[in-house]
């Protein structure tokens, strides 16, 4: 009997560490998909994306957060001066030149549009995935926000905001669109995972276009279907696109790129953003 009562009370014990440990990696990482960061099969099915060296036309420029801190982001500005600015999410990698590479392409494809490449990780980066992991798990949603909303500063209180992001860059795609509140004019989400509750989404003013893959395991019909229902509940307008793709077919640096559904997804993308841009 003793030795039942010990078993019961050590399960009990472990089950509790493990829902603490899920809900500290979420509230550090300060999105749902933070809690993919434990996922052995999630690092595994994201593998290594090819490094380029890219020259892009932009620059970087430092911004200031309310903390009286300092963070970067890659800028192209456009010219003439505009109130129209898309803020670009990198994926769990970081800021790389892949990600500055498509900042210059939706430059170009939307025209008069200035395009800012938030770097969310304070200048850190990887290619490694195990590392990947670790870095969208250790940066806090304090920290995190307190960069979205530099970006807003810097588009000023004139600025039509849209947002564009990938993989983690999705979920804080959407995030940045809520923070920017009567600003925003619309969310791309490629492959993120929405906030959750309904409080986290009632701010968010502008229209979202999601992209998601329906080969992917996590990001899946199931976690969609709950965001889809949650949009309704709280009078937001979500238009939701699935290809026959897997997880970060978008990322022509990525062993999944699926070039056909790329195309597709970013023609729905550019139209998205052309039209609620009025451009």
């Amino acid at each position: 009997m003793k030795n039942s009562f010990l078993f019961c009370f050590a399960m009990l014990a472990l089950f509790a560490f493990s829902n603490c440990t899920n809900d500290a990696i979420t509230e550090q990482g300060g999105d749902a998909m933070s809690k993919f960061t434990a996922d052995a099969n999630f690092i595994k099915a994201h593998e290594a994306p090819q490094v380029i060296d890219y020259q892009g036309r932009g620059k970087m420029i430092d911004l200031r957060t309310a903390d009286g801190g300092m963070t970067k982001a890659y800028a192209v500005v456009a010219n003439p001066r505009t109130t129209k600015y898309l803020f670009v999410i990198h994926e769990w990698w970081g800021l790389n030149d892949q990600i500055k590479q498509e900042a210059d392409r939706l430059a170009d494809e939307l025209g008069n549009v200035t395009v800012l490449a938030l770097d969310l990780y304070d200048g850190k980066m990887t290619a490694n995935p195990d590392e990947a992991g670790k870095l969208m798990g250790s940066v806090s949603q304090e920290r995190r926000e307190a960069i979205v909303k530099a970006a807003l500063a810097f588009a000023g209180k004139d600025g039509e905001v849209a947002t564009i992001g990938w993989c983690f860059g999705g979920g804080w795609s959407l995030r940045s669109s809520i923070l920017a509140a009567e600003r925003g004019v619309g969310c791309v989400m490629y492959y993120g995972m929405p906030v959750e509750k309904a409080d986290e989404l009632a701010p968010l003013q502008c229209d979202v276009l999601g992209i998601f893959a329906d080969q992917d395991k996590w990001i899946n019909q199931e976690a969609i279907g709950k965001f889809e229902a949650l949009a309704k509940a709280t009078g937001k307008k979500v238009e939701n696109h699935w290809f026959e793709a897997d997880h970060a077919f978008a990322n022509p640096t990525s062993p999944r790129y699926n070039d056909a559904a790329a195309q597709a997804a970013n023609k729905l993308a550019v139209e998205f953003l052309r039209k609620k841009f009025g451009n």
